[in-house]
């Protein structure tokens, strides 16, 4: 059969809708039924009803005849059936997770995505923030990995790593429990979700009243921010005071930039809308605010983000007519929602539908979302004004406690600017960032393998391997590993580690090392992934579809919502990045370089 985005484009457009409507019917399982005991948390309704017309904190009462659906601290659900979403203990480290992580991950030399800039790494780390988190593993309940060794089967003889992170045991801590189940062998394995399964912007906010209440101003809607223009530190942690738990782990200046670019984003609506609606109070300022600044997220990962990582008119089209439909924003502006549908106005604005099974990310989700790739082991920065270059910095130098002296060691302007001219790495094998495969962590002497923990973390979870992840899918087994990629190479490497089984070769390495459809920046296995539950991030969230309206959002948030884009907030905050945005369309691609 021919794939999709080998067809003509209007038949390439029909298989994608056929391929969603399928995915729908098949890929989504419910979990949350499973209950050993009553541990799952219980919605709150507020006192002033608030939770009707605004997004609540644990993300409670968006389906308000499920108002539990969604919220902070409920199960990861699945896309794959749940008797084979099961953890095989006996080969959790076979293949070692150290040997795949230095023979096929391991950055040799960094490959960049030249269709993207720096701030699409930034972004997607921003959003999944956003959507998920198992939490901060269990402290004394471990996996001992040995160091990266071949198989004495295998024909290139034992040749250890030079690197230190290779040539010791990895201890890793295992993922929490989920509280709910009683038997650590029972089927299917679940896991909670400790973030808002919504698009509602909890990494700014926070999924819990304790954490939004320490972020907010309470005074005209308003979030913290500095004179100085940075956000607060959190003395816990050293890093920006931020919605999501958890973050000096990952915390970078690229995170950082994003967080302050959008607090500013909120304040900003609270002043159009204070100057609007004299009379509303902090809450009602705060809450609108809030549900315009989230669905501008959302609109931006949906017409913009994507489209750059995914520059395929068959995909550009898609995208855009999830957000206007296919009869596109002019004719939506000019007529309104048509119907209740979907498909000549968009999910956005149409009517609610869970197709079959209640919201929740999925841990499959969670799985193609690992693009490590895209981080590059150091950073050029450049004056924003000129382009003169002024420093490379490696990446520890703007990770973790030291991001907010390298906030401060330049005009934020330089850091965007700088982000905007250079490329982030390909999402390939062989394009692991170094730095995250001997990550030092806070507090700790020992280097840290993610690109192994990540390998081991699919396994633990009971993700499938690849070659059945594609069978579920529906793009079909591969019967040798030249059918995953044209590298020889690669195919040879995959071979050996492997040891010639292509059952067993890890779901991200599989999407790694997939020849990838033209102007694709990642595999089109996880592009399934994508095409579900992009859609269902959309489709199931109320304040997208049934509440997308003035009584909810004012006219002026909608009209805020549609109006704005990555550039625009961008300009409107850092005026002085426009000549480098001048001719952009998409603020995501390369940015003008200047001299």
């Amino acid at each position: 059969m021919i794939p999709w985005h080998k067809l003509p484009l209007p038949l390439a457009l029909l298989e994608l809708v056929q391929t969603r409507n399928d995915l729908r019917e098949k890929n989504l399982r419910d979990t949350s039924q499973i209950v050993d005991k009553e541990t799952l948390p219980k919605p709150k309704q507020s006192p002033d009803s608030r939770h009707l017309v605004a997004r609540t904190a644990d993300g409670s009462f968006n389906d308000l005849t499920q108002p539990e659906m969604g919220m902070a601290g409920t199960r990861f659900g699945r896309n794959v059936p749940l008797a084979e979403a099961s953890v095989d203990q006996k080969k959790l480290l076979t293949p070692n997770p150290r040997l795949v992580s230095s023979t096929l991950l391991k950055r040799d030399e960094f490959i960049p995505a030249t269709i993207l800039n720096l701030h699409a790494a930034a972004w997607i780390q921003f959003q999944t923030h956003d959507w998920f988190s198992h939490g901060e593993n269990q402290p004394d309940n471990r996996f001992s990995v040995p160091p990266a060794q071949r198989n004495s089967g295998q024909a290139s003889p034992d040749q250890p790593s030079s690197d230190q992170a290779d040539n010791q045991t990895l201890e890793v801590a295992k993922t929490l429990k989920d509280p709910s189940r009683t038997d650590d062998n029972t089927r299917p394995a679940t896991f909670i979700n400790h973030v808002t399964h919504w698009w509602d912007a909890s990494q700014l906010y926070g999924s819990d009243e304790d954490t939004l209440h320490r972020l907010r101003t309470h005074e005209d809607g308003k979030m913290l921010i500095g004179e100085d223009g940075f956000l607060p530190l959190d003395d816990s942690t050293g890093i920006d005071l931020v919605g999501f738990p958890g973050s000096a782990g990952g915390w970078w200046i690229g995170l950082s930039m994003l967080h302050t670019l959008f607090v500013k984003e909120h304040n900003t609506i609270c002043d159009r809308l204070k100057q609007r609606y004299p009379s509303w109070d902090d809450a009602q300022l705060f809450d609108k605010a809030r549900l315009i600044n989230a669905a501008l997220l959302a609109k931006i990962h949906t017409v913009e983000w994507t489209p750059a990582i995914l520059p395929n008119p068959a995909t550009q089209i898609a995208m855009n007519a999830n957000w206007w439909g296919l009869l596109g924003k002019d004719v939506k502006n000019l007529t309104g929602h048509l119907g209740d549908g979907e498909l000549l106005s968009g999910i956005v604005g149409s009517e609610t539908d869970h197709h079959g099974a209640p919201y929740y990310l999925t841990e499959e989700f969670v799985s193609v979302y690992r693009m490590h790739p895209l981080i590059p082991d150091e950073i050029d920065f450049y004056a924003h004004r000129h382009g003169e270059h002024m420093a490379v910095k490696s990446f520890p130098d703007v990770f973790g406690r030291k991001t907010r002296e390298a906030m401060q060691a330049m005009p934020i302007e330089d850091s965007f600017y700088s982000f905007g001219v250079q490329h982030p790495g390909a999402i390939t094998l062989h394009n692991y960032p170094n730095f995250l495969r001997a990550l030092m962590k806070d507090g700790s002497t020992e280097p840290f393998d993610l690109a192994a923990v990540d390998i081991l973390r699919d396994r633990e979870r009971g993700v499938p391997r690849y070659n059945r992840f594609r069978e579920i899918m529906g793009t079909g087994r591969v019967s040798s590993f030249e059918e995953i990629t044209s590298n020889r190479q690669w195919a040879r490497e995959l071979r050996e580690i492997y040891n010639n089984d292509i059952n067993s070769v890890d779901l991200m390495v599989g999407l790694f090392a997939e020849d990838l459809p033209e102007g694709f920046g990642f595999s089109d296995t996880a592009f399934r992934v994508f095409i579900l539950m992009a859609s269902r991030r959309l489709k199931s969230d109320r304040f997208f579809t049934e509440d997308y309206r003035a009584e909810i959002y004012t006219q002026f948030g909608l009209d805020w919502i549609d109006d704005n884009s990555f550039l625009t907030v961008l300009r409107r905050h850092y005026p002085a990045l426009s000549p480098a945005l001048y001719g952009l369309s998409n603020g995501f691609q390369p940015w003008r370089k200047l001299s």
